[in-house]
């Protein structure tokens, strides 16, 4: 039997540009422009952020992170060290990250080197979180496998009881990561699919950029 077959809506993009000469000398600036104004125009879950590793056995993997800060030191986020993608980047530090606003037809991809943040860092932000969500980062062992939700359920209203009474320490295997960009690619959707693609990449301590053809 053959499967039904599914119409898929197309549509044009027309919500931006990005016209030669147009962009700036450090990316990070058109990146953090772009973040703003994704916010701004109410994209949903706009810091939200795929991330893709691989770890030895070059399988890659990748899944939607929140990222917490932008910087010229790079992009923070925040896991659990013994997760997949904690023992992939353990294994190999390269990773991307990719942004998706489709309310302005835009993509960006970030590319380069994560590390761990100090641990006065993750101290820090581990203390800003609302008690449930430390609680959640305490119990869970992400990405092993448990033998039900009442399991995590149980696990998650006997640390929250005993919160009430003692301060909640951040956990060792939980953490901030930082990736050091070596690359950026924007991506602007254009009319009849003629899109722009703006790449830069950091040679010797400087930004180079170029036009991709889409």
């Amino acid at each position: 039997m053959m499967a039904k077959k599914r119409t898929y809506r197309r549509r044009e993009y027309l919500s931006g540009k990005l016209p030669d000469g147009a962009f700036p000398a450090d990316p990070l600036n058109l990146f953090l422009d772009w973040l703003e104004e994704a916010s701004a125009r109410g994209e949903n879950d706009a810091e939200a952020m795929a991330l893709a590793t691989a770890g030895n056995d070059g399988r890659p993997s990748v899944r939607m992170v929140l990222l917490k800060d932008a910087g010229p030191e790079g992009l923070l986020f925040y896991s659990n060290y013994h997760s997949r993608k904690g023992m992939e980047l353990e294994q190999n530090p390269h990773a991307s990250v990719m942004f998706y606003w489709p309310g302005l037809d835009r993509q960006l991809r970030v590319e380069g080197m994560v590390e761990k943040t100090d641990d006065s860092s993750s101290d820090a932000f581990f203390e800003s979180r609302p008690l449930g969500s430390r609680v959640a980062s305490a119990v869970s062992p992400q990405s092993r496998p448990v033998p039900g939700r009442a399991y995590l359920e149980e696990k998650f209203d006997e640390l929250l009881s005993r919160s009430a009474h003692e301060k909640l320490q951040r956990p060792s295997h939980w953490g901030g990561y930082v990736l050091r960009p070596l690359a950026y690619e924007f991506w602007q959707g254009r009319e009849n699919r003629l899109n722009d693609r703006i790449r830069y990449e950091l040679k010797d301590g400087t930004w180079n950029s170029c036009r991709l053809a889409p």
